[in-house]
């Protein structure tokens, strides 16, 4: 009996320890972290848009049009972020799988055939439909993380946009491991697998009251390294595919290895959660059998930051979202939307981030004809593709932390590493610009270094000046500025040039070009143009964003956690140190 009781004692310990885990704050950040790891389809149209351009029979300028529904489709989730502001986060993760995979699925079924050749508008609207998905995983994961953790935004931001930018790689390895080099086979992979991530982790993803600890920090950087390892892999796995030919028993070993180490952060987040459940228990204990002796004070490794989300101070009362939009509050303060939307400073963030943003994934977009126009061979371009992917991640990782430490240590403000990240970018729209031999190695890590860095700088920028109340739907406009960038960058300057320089060619052979015949171009010639102008248009970005610099320096020089502090500080007088539950920190 005694054995009977332990082993059911066991059991519910067991299940007990379960439930908490699946419903904290850190299993939501793993949970995240896997969608997050394929949730990068945009990224991929690289690999498989000669497949699209050949299939179709399409012109430079039509797949270039495609191109830009999937920018709008990836960007514009003003929707998502409203509906968000007025349902749980699962309702926004299960609209966006149905999405992702309707718009991609019917994608492959023209591309293989299946079905009838679509009009243009049908591709463009099927693409539009998969890619906005992407901006549902977002609202629906990263914002609700943010809130999660409001202190850590920073780093939040960068870490899990980070995985947004290795899953380029990721999926590619996958792809490989199950389909070997049919690249028409991974528009199927990125119908399915998204989604059906989304459905699995539904339930765990929510806005949760918890308490902040001390050691929270630590716990990212734990799983940063283990993220830099995953890159690490990448990188070096890239590389050797590049030099060897692979065969599917090799890729599949590959991707078995990329999973471990996408699953490493699990063992992380299930430790940290060991230690909070012990201590709840031990808390419990106490309460129900209070000691005869005063308690001794928790030491200050172990004293908590209680959420500002659990209790306010001073709470503001409801405002309405018509009320006072050009009589904004101070910058930190809770925004409403239509303030948020009027202001200068958004305006600044639109025109920076549409000259800036947009140049580097025109670059992105075009990588597979920019290669094939130098005569680069399909694996390299498929090493461009994971390279930009990797570097996205690098990039989105370094400016997440780098800019967190930099801002708390040394009030260095966001929209001055912003500018020099759009500064920095111009290095590599110049390199593709005069194609130089083997340049376009050194340009795909430059490109998708800034490309990366870009995202949680302008993300964070806007949470701190316009504050989190209604960050869901304010984050989807600040990335409303890429798509409209990309129609005067990607289709209007690129695709357009490119065509009439492949027309020119085609006429200099004494060639004349049959209808449904796809347009090609080689040479340097195909994309000087382009790149200069997209070079001029970044420079143009970076001046627009210094005016936010000078606009933001007071603000920056203060202590824009303030009032997170204040609350914090509140909750903390007003609550016995006896009472206060806390984990131990993450050893």
């Amino acid at each position: 009996m005694a054995n009977l009781s332990a082993s059911g004692s066991f059991w519910r310990g067991t299940a007990g320890f379960g439930f908490h885990l699946l419903s904290s704050r850190w299993f939501t950040i793993f949970a995240s972290i896997l969608i997050m790891c394929v949730n990068g389809a945009t990224y991929l149209f690289g690999v498989y848009s000669n497949d699209v351009k050949s299939s179709l029979g399409y012109d430079q300028t039509t797949l270039n049009l495609v191109s830009f529904f999937k920018d709008l489709g990836g960007n514009l989730g003003i929707i998502s972020g409203l509906i968000n502001e007025i349902t749980p986060p699962w309702v926004v993760l299960a609209i966006g799988a149905v999405m992702n995979f309707f718009g991609y699925f019917m994608i492959w079924l023209a591309v293989t055939d299946r079905t009838a050749k679509p009009h243009v508008w049908q591709m463009c609207l099927y693409i539009w439909i998969g890619a906005d998905s992407q901006a549902f995983a977002n609202t629906g994961s990263l914002i609700t993380c943010v809130k999660n953790f409001p202190e850590s935004r920073g780093i939040v931001l960068g870490l899990l946009k980070g995985f947004v930018g290795l899953s380029g790689a990721i999926m590619t390895q996958l792809y490989h491991a199950l389909h070997g080099n049919d690249t028409k086979s991974l528009i199927l992979l990125i119908a399915w697998l998204p989604a059906a991530v989304s459905i699995v982790f539904l339930p765990t993803i929510r806005l949760i009251k918890n308490v902040r600890l001390k050691n929270e920090v630590d716990v990212f950087y734990s799983i940063l390294f283990v993220s830099l390892g995953l890159a690490g892999f990448l990188m070096i796995i890239i590389v050797i595919q590049n030099k060897l030919t692979f065969t599917r028993i090799e890729y599949v070993g590959s991707a078995v290895f990329v999973l471990i180490l996408v699953f490493v952060p699990l063992a992380i987040v299930v430790k940290q959660e060991f230690y909070a459940w012990k201590s709840q228990k031990q808390f419990k204990t106490v309460i129900e059998n209070p000691p005869r002796i005063e308690s001794t004070p928790l030491p200050a490794e172990l004293q908590p930051i209680s959420s500002p989300s659990r209790a306010r101070v001073n709470p503001q009362k409801p405002v309405s979202c018509t009320k006072d939009i050009f009589n904004p509050p101070d910058r930190g303060e809770d925004h409403t939307i239509l303030q948020g939307l009027f202001s200068i400073d958004m305006l600044i963030l639109f025109i920076a981030t549409s000259c800036g943003i947009r140049g580097t994934l025109t670059a992105i977009d075009n990588l597979g004809q920019i290669g094939k126009s130098l005569g680069y061979p399909t694996r390299s371009i498929t090493t461009f593709v994971s390279l930009v992917s990797i570097w996205n991640y690098l990039g989105r990782v370094t400016s997440g932390f780098v800019s967190e430490i930099f801002l708390t240590k040394y009030k260095f403000p966001r929209p001055l590493m912003l500018t020099l990240v759009l500064l920095f970018s111009c290095v590599g729209h110049l390199l593709i610009a005069f194609s130089i031999p083997n340049s376009l190695y050194i340009a795909s890590v430059i490109i998708g270094f800034c490309f990366g860095a870009q995202w949680p700088l302008l993300f964070a920028i806007i949470s701190e000046i316009f504050g989190l109340k209604y960050y869901s739907t304010l984050f989807q406009f600040g990335a409303v500025a890429s798509p409209v960038g990309a129609y005067v960058l990607n289709v209007i300057v690129a695709g357009k040039l490119y065509d009439k320089e492949a027309l020119r060619q085609m006429e200099a052979k004494g060639l004349i070009r049959e209808e449904g015949q796809d347009l090609t171009c080689s040479g340097g010639e195909c994309y000087r143009l382009s790149f200069i102008i997209i070079t001029a248009a970044t420079i143009f970005g970076c001046v627009v964003s210094l005016i936010l610099v000078f606009r933001t320096r007071e603000f920056y020089k203060g202590d824009i956690y303030r009032k997170f502090k204040e609350e914090v500080k509140a909750i903390e007088t007003a609550a016995p140190t006896s009472t206060t539950i806390a984990s131990e920190p993450l050893a």
